[in-house]
């Protein structure tokens, strides 16, 4: 597939003109302390077009770089963006819950800060072709890796109305999910939902019109289709105790949330990481009770207004982080 954004074509873009890293100095403040001795190894979970990844690589020279991707476009491209680095990268192509696998397929150990920057890229929702976003019409694909998986197209054709709602209402929080489960089965019994444009369609026609203004009636279910297809909730909840467990003592986890069921599912394994083991009523917590990540950061931390009006993607997003204070007993 080719890549194109903002009418670049793919031997032309530059992701730095697409791509700005969302709160990069913060994420450098609270990473760095852990990768200033010579060999230590930054994970980014989310690779996308490298843009934090390059930061970290021109800041931090003796630190190593595992990226990971389950996106072939963006490899490539940060691949080139990175090549000036070349002796200090490895890249992945597989899904952030693969994160055991890549550090070992590197002669990885531990990993001494790792990022997980969650959500669909800058790539993947500016080339319309790829079906993510629904102000362009364009075939209902939503693959983050599409060379693997079903499409949203085939979510659409094949599940029952009552699967349509169970996803509308779990993973996009859509108080219309039977209706809209209801009015895709319909249209779809008279023509295959292949493009987005018929989607919005379908979804404007059934949105009451009291409702109407309270925001775009396509956006739950757009995000709700793009998390079924991709699995992102399914894998996140193995990623993120995998990234725990693969960090050394002393490293550090950022994880960079832009919907509430991604940051809701961080805060609570965090929270867990965080808690002590001491059986209640013990007097003195033992250290084997103690807790073996502390937070970072207190409770979740937003873009700053001058950050987010530079860069609108970075509004909703929920950074929270951990430093690793000891392995289990």
């Amino acid at each position: 597939m080719g890549i194109r954004a903002r009418g670049i074509g793919p031997d032309t873009m530059n992701p730095r003109d697409i791509h700005t890293p969302v709160l990069l100095e913060r994420c450098v403040e609270l990473l760095g302390p852990a990768l200033g001795r010579p060999g230590a190894v930054y994970v980014d979970g989310t690779l996308g077009m490298g843009g934090h990844a390059e930061a970290f690589l021109e800041r931090f020279p003796d630190a190593r770089l595992v990226g990971l991707d389950r996106d072939p476009d963006a490899l490539r491209i940060a691949g080139e963006r990175l090549a000036p680095f070349a002796d200090r990268i490895t890249l992945v192509h597989t899904v952030y819950d693969g994160i055991r696998s890549a550090l070992d397929g590197a002669g990885v150990a531990r990993a001494d800060a790792i990022l997980f920057d969650l959500g669909v890229s800058s790539l993947q929702l500016d080339e319309a072709e790829r079906g993510f976003a629904y102000a362009q019409d364009a075939p209902l694909d939503m693959r983050m890796d599409p060379t693997s998986g079903p499409t949203a197209a085939d979510v659409l054709a094949t599940y029952g109305e009552g699967d349509l709602r169970r996803i509308f209402e779990r993973y996009g929080e859509e108080r219309l999910a039977g209706r809209y489960a209801r009015a895709i089965v319909q249209a779809r019994a008279e023509s295959p939902i292949v493009r987005s444009g018929r989607l919005v369609d379908i979804l404007q026609a059934a949105t009451p019109a009291a409702v109407k203004n309270a925001g775009h009636p396509a956006k739950r279910v757009f995000q709700a289709l793009r998390i079924e297809v991709n699995g992102e909730l399914a894998a996140l909840e193995r990623a993120i105790p995998a990234a725990l467990d693969a960090l050394a003592v002393g490293g550090r986890i950022v994880v960079l949330s832009y919907q509430s069921l991604e940051d809701r599912f961080v805060k609570r394994l965090f929270a867990d990481a965080t808690a002590s083991r001491a059986p209640r009523g013990l007097p003195v917590e033992l250290p084997e009770h103690a807790p073996r990540f502390r937070s970072l950061v207190r409770g979740a931390e937003q873009a700053g207004e001058d950050e987010a009006e530079r860069n609108p993607r970075a509004k909703p997003v929920r950074l929270r982080a951990l430093e690793k204070l000891r392995e289990p007993s």
